[in-house]
């Protein structure tokens, strides 16, 4: 008896097993998932742990989807686009989004990634025309790049939000030329680059020429204001010099005259090859002839020499 019933509780100790491992199902943190019964939304899981559902997933009874929960990322690549001005660009872009609305992002594709990534392709590769259209040449390889991301990634925003998404950023990995216009472009841009030099230049040499003349008028007026000032001072320093020796006058007339004198005496014999051609009664040489000043004695004339006899005529 006790061995016809082991094999009994065996399977049913199987099926038991089987059924609670049917019924459990695990959600890490990197996921959120899904349970749908009779193709409609039972719950939705987005803590990590251990949950419970329907076992089996026969007539479609609580069927578990998983649905990733990190940030998830794809690619466009090879955009052609065109600038205000008629340039091409060949543009890759990526965006990083994350799945934030589980229940919405399961009605609206079924929560295939691959159909809203098609959707929002579309979108991007329209938004990024429309950006790079409303921009001139210079403002896509310039620091405008920046304002141009985000407002692509604005355009994806609502669209994005419909599918159950959350767009997180956006970024043009290459934004290059495409062969067909780089020669042109190339030739037009080294075109403006020299007239932009050659301006910089005539507003440069027109510069140095105003400041130039301004320096030149600098010049002269610090010059002359230098000369008035030293004409001012010289004829102070000549007034000055007048009131002096007039005072020393006052004080002692005499003696200034015979110290004016002496150094007329000083200036005019200064050099050893001197020669003064005047009469010693001038009032040059008072003081030679008396240290008063007064009139000294002149001396007398040599005595005449005695007649010589004329010789007698023949």
């Amino acid at each position: 008896m006790t061995s016809n019933k082991l094999p009994i509780f065996l399977v049913v100790f199987a099926v038991v097993l089987m059924v609670l491992y049917s019924s459990i199902f695990v959600v890490n943190a990197r996921e959120q998932a899904i349970v749908v019964r009779f193709g409609q939304i039972q719950s939705v899981k987005t803590e990590p742990g251990i949950y419970f559902k329907l076992p089996f997933t026969f007539m479609d009874a609580d069927r578990v989807q998983i649905v990733e929960k990190q940030a998830l990322r794809f690619d466009l690549d090879n955009i052609r686009v065109q600038v205000r001005g008629g340039a091409t660009f060949d543009v890759d872009a990526f965006v990083i989004y994350d799945i934030k609305d589980v229940r919405r992002f399961r009605e609206t594709v079924s929560g295939d990634r691959e159909s809203a990534e098609a959707r929002l392709r579309t979108q991007l590769d329209s938004s990024l025309r429309r950006v790079y259209g409303l921009r001139d040449f210079d403002a896509a390889l310039s620091e405008e790049r920046v304002a141009m991301m985000l407002e692509v990634r604005d355009d994806l925003h609502k669209d994005a939000e419909a599918l159950g998404l959350n767009i997180q950023d956006v970024r043009i990995r290459r934004t290059d030329l495409t062969r067909e216009v780089a020669p042109k472009t190339y030739d037009r841009m080294r075109a403006e680059r020299l007239a932009e030099a050659e301006l910089l230049r005539a507003q440069g040499g027109e510069e140095g020429q105003r400041r130039r003349a301004i320096a030149d008028r600098q010049v002269v007026e610090i010059t002359a204001e230098a000369q008035r000032d030293s004409e001012i001072l010289r004829g102070e320093g000549e007034a000055e010099r007048s009131r002096l020796f007039a005072d020393a006058f006052n004080k002692n007339p005499a003696f200034f005259e015979f110290y004016r004198s002496m150094a007329a005496y000083t200036t005019a014999m200064s050099s050893q090859d001197t020669t003064l051609v005047l009469s010693p009664d001038t009032d040059f040489f008072r003081y030679f002839n008396s240290a008063t000043g007064q009139p000294g004695q002149v001396p007398s004339a040599a005595p005449s020499l005695p007649a010589v006899p004329a010789a007698p005529a023949n």
